[in-house]
């Protein structure tokens, strides 16, 4: 499977940023390491897809991004988070909530995220204060929660058209979206244009499936892009656990060794379970073990 991407470039005379992104290879990750449902990878998938392009915007590798999406669907908690490197990961509440499809045959995820609830985003520079906003879902479809977040906490109007497409065997067939954002100063015609041109990305997955992310770009424009790849990495490593039980101590590592049999730290956003025998333990502290 290619490796997920995104594309950016002006439109409309300079007037429009254009991001398109082709999460599949992403959200394919994502359903491999947390079980997801189809409705959980859709709800997911559009988070992570919207969470990329907001870290595209990062300055570089030492800035990092969140969001979370707390909705009252069945789904609970989704979490997204990634730097400017480009490095997402996310997670699901409830991974193994599912849904009936809507009345259209699409897959719910309204009902799964809730109607009402709040995205928050925390952004780090590097600098020391975050910036943190917030504001109400308006759906639970995640791309028009998106839109109404950048409107009402970064009073900038920004479109978003996010899909994800899943197979009868629970695969990704195709994931990403199309982000359409007026530069300060951009004229009423362009706006309006903006508008016109979201309606033909309905069904975005299905686009990026058939065309991938530079054939969707090219029903735009013939202009020049950035292309930058995605990949599915989480900020966890053996190393900062290990250091996590250091910090315990040897003789609350030792509680535990007796009462587990071995020390187990799991990473609940990229589902990997870290595991220490006692060897390993006794090693960490420079103790033989016996």
């Amino acid at each position: 499977m290619p490796q997920s991407v995104i594309l950016k470039t002006l439109i409309l005379d300079g007037e429009v940023s254009l991001a398109v992104l082709d999460t599949t290879a992403l959200v394919e990750e994502a359903i491999r390491r947390h079980a997801l449902t189809p409705v959980a990878a859709a709800a997911l998938g559009r988070t992570m897809s919207a969470t990329t392009y907001l870290c595209s915007w990062l300055k570089d590798g030492e800035s990092s991004l969140s969001v979370t999406v707390c909705g009252n669907g069945a789904g609970g908690k989704i979490c997204a988070a990634g730097d400017g490197d480009l490095h997402l990961r996310g997670f699901v509440e409830n991974p193994q909530a599912d849904l009936p499809p809507r009345g259209d045959g699409k897959l719910d995820v309204g009902g799964f995220v809730g109607h009402t609830g709040t995205l928050t985003v925390v952004r780090d520079d590097g600098e020391g204060i975050p910036f943190v906003g917030t504001s109400e879902l308006v759906s639970g479809e995640i791309a028009e929660d998106f839109s109404a977040y950048f409107l009402t906490s970064e009073q900038r109007p920004t479109a978003f058209a996010l899909g994800v497409k899943i197979a009868p065997d629970g695969h990704c067939l195709g994931a990403g979206g199309v982000v359409m954002q007026p530069l300060p100063g951009a004229s009423e015609e362009a706006i309006s244009a903006v508008e016109a041109k979201m309606g033909q990305f309905f069904a975005v997955s299905t686009l990026i499936e058939e065309r991938g992310a530079e054939g969707v770009l090219r029903m735009l424009t013939d202009a020049p892009f950035e292309a930058r790849s995605i990949a599915f990495r989480c900020s966890c490593t053996r190393e900062k656990v290990e250091n996590l039980i250091l910090s315990l101590g040897m003789e609350e590592a030792e509680a535990v060794l007796k009462e587990e049999g071995e020390i187990a730290v799991h990473c609940h956003v990229c589902n990997t379970t870290y595991r220490f025998g006692a060897e390993e333990i006794y090693a960490l502290f420079g103790r033989k073990h016996g």
